[in-house]
Parts: structure tokens; C-alpha cells; sequence
């Protein structure tokens, strides 16, 4: 499990991350959701002991990320796509991985094969495309077979194709009792592959729910009502205090979008007035519309980055384990190191 309890960082006078807690259970996919800025991958750095807080704790069973004697075997971390040497082969990659935590070089082909990369393992990375380079990663996370997984945007990059099998991976992974955190900036992929949410802005706690109740909650419910008196029935609706919206239906004109009123009560109306209805549907909110309305307040910048989620300068690595939690989660280029 991990655990985050009162975690704050800041760079100079700006709060990154600002008193933070929260748990992620094995067993489920967790989502690591909000706006850009919000804190997010400075949270992750964080657990895997690349950045020190100045405040609170975050622990990986109950230990410090610096503090777990084979970090590989226990924790799986992807933050950057085409963290490697541009110069060294996907084989020679992970194969240094593989070698600096006593993992066998068979593990090695089984990850590459894993991650459908077998054919170009051992052409040199710089050519890669950043899905080839997110499939690199990955393979590097799964590496020891690890417990735990830190995900940052691991489909960037990939086709359908892809999208569809690191989804199907990580569910199959939750499956088996292992606990995975991933964060990612597209809601429709979230709402199917999330079992539970963890949503953060401006480095603060903004909810910590089930996907479905995270959406349940959003006030951007609706009724979609088709009718051939949509005049009529809109004046009533809204003399009842509901508000609606001209739509298409299914690509057809002659519908109302309809909020502020629940369907049984728009029935009565359209009863009432003696209007046709042709159709009377429930719309639940989306992800995307439950997210934009929880952080709406949290939003803090829009066209230019910040130290919340891209602090400069280089990682203070703790110990030999941070260091590899450097190279597998992207802060280590291995430059110097015999390809």
C-alpha cells in the first residue's frame, strides 16, 4: 500500500504540494487526477524518494522509498516517456536495470516481449517513437515483477491499439492484488480503466472516491427530451424553474437538454400541458464534465508551466535506491555507461 500523510513541498515561496494525505489500496486501479500544476507528478517524485519533503511522509508499505533494500522487486515506476540513453539499445537498457538489482537477463526478454518490442530490442532508442519510448518504460517498470506501480501518462504516444492493451495490463495487474497508482489528463480512458480517483489542485486533497460516485456527485446531470412541441414544453420548463437547451438527437434536431429538473417531474409537466414526448432520458454526467466542475476553483495556470509539476534542477537522490528509482522513472540518462 502506499501512503501519503501530510506531505508538503515547496520550491522558494511556491506550495507544490500542501499538506497532502491519502492511501492508495492493492488490488483496484486508482487514478491520479488534476488540472496542470496541480502537484501531481511532484507527488510521485516525492513517493519514490526523488524529491525531499519539507513536511510529512510517503511510504511504500510502510517504508521509505530509500529505505527498501531491492526497490525494483517492489516498485515499478514510469514518469517520463524515452528515459534512456538515445544511444543504447531497449535490450542494453533494461539489461543495465536488470543487472544493478540482481534481476536474471531472462527477465529482460520476458518484459520486451510484454510489451510487443521484441523485433527492435536491440536497435538504438534514439529512433523510437515516443510510443515505442512509452513502451520502453513500461517495460522498465514491470522489470522486477514489482507489487506497486507509479504510472505518469503512460499511454502519451500510443495508438488504439496500445491504449486499449495498457488498460487491459493494468486491470489484469489490479487483478492479481498489486497496487497501481496512474495519472493521465484523458478523462474517457480514466472513466473506464479507474476503479477509484484520488483528484488533487493546487497541491491539495480534492477528492478521494470510487469513479462512480466521483461522477454521481457532479450537478452536470441532464434529461435529454425529444417532443414536436419542444416551444411549449421549453416555456413550461422553465416557468418550473428548470433550464433548457436546444440539442440534436442522435444527429436529428427537435430535442431539449435539460438541467435543474429530474425526468419524473419533467414528465409531469409535459402531462400538464398535454405535450407529446418522444423520448425522456436520464443523462449522467461524464468524467470530463465531473472533473472540469470539481476543480474548477483549482485551475492555476494555463499557457505556461510552474514548479507544482516541473520543478527545475536536478533530483536530491537519497540513497542507492532513489537512484534507480531515477533511472526507471526518467531521471537518469545513463550517459557514461557502456552501451
Amino acid at each position: 500500500m502506499i501512503e501519503v500523510a501530510d506531505l508538503t513541498k515547496r520550491y522558494g515561496d511556491k506550495i507544490a504540494v500542501d499538506h497532502l494525505s491519502f492511501s492508495v489500496q492493492p488490488g483496484v486501479v486508482t487514478g491520479f487526477l488534476g488540472p496542470n500544476g496541480a502537484g501531481k507528478s511532484t507527488t510521485m517524485r516525492l513517493i519514490l524518494g526523488l524529491d525531499r519533503p519539507h513536511e510529512g511522509t510517503a511510504t511504500i508499505d510502510g517504508k521509505r522509498y530509500a529505505e527498501l533494500r531491492e526497490p525494483l522487486r517492489i516498485v515499478g515506476a514510469l514518469l517520463e516517456a524515452k528515459s534512456m540513453h538515445n544511444g543504447r539499445s531497449a535490450y542494453k537498457h533494461l539489461l543495465y536495470l536488470a543487472q544493478s538489482q540482481g534481476i536474471p537477463r531472462t527477465r529482460v526478454d520476458e518484459v520486451l516481449a510484454l510489451v510487443g518490442l521484441t523485433d527492435v530490442a536491440r536497435k538504438r532508442t534514439g529512433g523510437y517513437s515516443l510510443g515505442m519510448g512509452q513502451r520502453v518504460g513500461i517495460a522498465a517498470a514491470m522489470l522486477g515483477d514489482p507489487q506497486v506501480l507509479l504510472l505518469d501518462e503512460p499511454v502519451n504516444g500510443l495508438d488504439p491499439e496500445g491504449v486499449l492493451w495498457i488498460r487491459n495490463l493494468m486491470k489484469q495487474l489490479a487483478s492479481e492484488g498489486r497496487t497501481i497508482l496512474v495519472s493521465s489528463h484523458l478523462m474517457n480512458e480514466m472513466a473506464v480503466t479507474a476503479d477509484r480517483l484520488i483528484v488533487i489542485g493546487r497541491g491539495k486533497l480534492i477528492a478521494d472516491s470510487p469513479t462512480s460516485e466521483f461522477i454521481a456527485g457532479s450537478s452536470q446531470k441532464s434529461v435529454l427530451v425529444r417532443s414536436p412541441e419542444l416551444d411549449r414544453l421549453a416555456k413550461a420548463i422553465e416557468a418550473a424553474g428548470g433550464k433548457p437547451v436546444a440539442v440534436s438527437a442522435n444527429g436529428e434536431p427537435g430535442a431539449l437538454r435539460v438541467n435543474g429538473l429530474e425526468a419524473a417531474r419533467i414528465g409531469e409537466i409535459a402531462a400538464a400541458e398535454r405535450v407529446v414526448l418522444h423520448e425522456l432520458t436520464p443523462q449522467l454526467a461524464t468524467l470530463e464534465a465531473a472533473f472540469l466542475e470539481m476543480t474548477a476553483g483549482s485551475t492555476e495556470f494555463g499557457g505556461h508551466g510552474g514548479p507544482a509539476d516541473e520543478a527545475g534542477g536536478l533530483p536530491a537522490v537519497e540513497s542507492p535506491a532513489a537512484g534507480v528509482a531515477g533511472h526507471q522513472a526518467g531521471m537518469g540518462s545513463g550517459k557514461g555507461i557502456a552501451s
